[in-house]
C-alpha cells in the first residue's frame, strides 16, 4: 500500500520536533539546571517533551532560566502548530473521503489497493453478466459509470461501482487502469463509446482492453482506432450458434 505523502511529511516533521524536544529539555534539565527539577533521563525528557507539546502542563516539570522559557516557548509554538496542522489536514482528508464515498467517487485510500483488479466500464448487459460472474468467483473488480441510480443500486447489491464521467480523462485516472489486469467497455450510450475507448487506452495503453459492440460498424470503428483493443460482438456470436444449430437441426 502506499502511503500519501503528507502523511509522511507530517509524521516526519512531528518526529523532529519530539527529537529536539527531547534532546533539548534533557540537556537544559541536565546540565545547566534551567528547569526547576533535575532531568536526568531521556525517559523525563521525553515525558516534559509530550506533555509540553499537547499542552498537557501538569506543572510538575517547568522551566525557571530565561533560556529554559525560550526553549519551552519555541517546543509549544513548533509542537503545538505541527500536532494541530497535521490533525487539521488529515481530519479534512476523512471528510472528503467521506464525502466522495457517499457520492459514489472513489476515495484514495480504495486507489491504493487498486491492483490486478478488472474494469468494467460502463453498465450494459454484457458487462452486467460478467460483473454476475466475477462476483460468484470472489474476483477482484470494479463497476465504473456515469449514472448515479445505477451505481447506488449497484452497490447496494454488494458491487464495488463507482460514479465517474468515462469520457474524463482525469476521472479515469484515478481508477488505476494502468495497473488494472483487464478493461472492459459496455456501455448503454453508444455514442460515448469511442471517446471513452480513446481515453482508457491513452491512460493504460499496455492493458488488456475490451469493446463490446453491437454493430459491424461500431466493430470497424473501435478497430480503426487501435488495433491492440479486442473488439466482441455479444449479437452476432448468437447468431452464429444458433445458425450453426438450425443447419445441423
Amino acid at each position: 500500500m502506499r502511503i500519501s505523502v503528507k502523511v509522511v511529511v507530517y509524521v516526519a516533521a512531528i518526529a523532529i520536533i519530539f527529537l529536539f524536544g527531547i534532546i533539548g529539555t534533557y540537556i537544559l534539565g541536565n546540565y545547566q539546571d534551567n528547569f526547576n527539577v533535575h532531568i536526568g533521563s531521556l525517559l523525563d525528557a521525553a515525558y516534559f517533551t509530550i506533555i509540553t507539546m499537547t499542552t498537557v502542563g501538569y506543572g510538575d516539570i517547568y522551566p525557571v532560566t530565561s533560556l529554559g522559557k525560550a526553549f519551552v516557548m519555541v517546543l509549544i509554538v513548533l509542537g503545538l502548530g505541527t500536532v494541530l496542522s497535521a490533525i487539521t489536514v488529515f481530519s479534512s482528508d476523512i471528510v472528503n473521503s467521506r464525502l466522495d464515498k457517499l457520492a459514489g467517487k472513489i476515495t484514495g485510500l480504495e486507489r491504493r489497493f487498486l491492483k490486478n483488479h478488472i474494469v468494467l466500464v460502463g453498465t450494459d448487459v454484457v458487462n452486467m453478466h460478467i460483473a454476475q460472474k466475477l462476483k460468484k468467483e470472489r474476483a477482484k473488480f470494479i463497476i465504473v459509470t456515469y449514472d448515479k441510480n445505477v451505481a447506488e443500486q449497484l452497490r447496494e447489491q454488494g458491487y464495488n461501482t463507482y460514479v465517474a464521467d468515462e469520457t474524463n480523462e482525469r476521472e479515469m485516472r484515478k481508477f488505476e487502469l494502468k495497473r488494472a489486469k483487464s478493461i472492459i467497455v459496455d456501455m448503454h450510450e453508444k455514442s460515448k463509446i469511442i471517446y471513452t475507448i480513446l481515453i482508457v487506452r491513452n491512460i493504460a495503453k499496455d492493458t488488456k482492453m475490451t469493446a463490446i459492440v453491437h454493430s459491424d460498424e461500431e466493430a470497424r470503428n473501435v478497430q480503426s482506432l487501435h488495433a491492440t483493443v479486442s473488439v466482441m460482438n455479444p449479437s452476432e456470436i448468437a447468431s452464429q450458434i444458433l445458425s450453426k444449430r438450425l443447419v445441423k437441426g
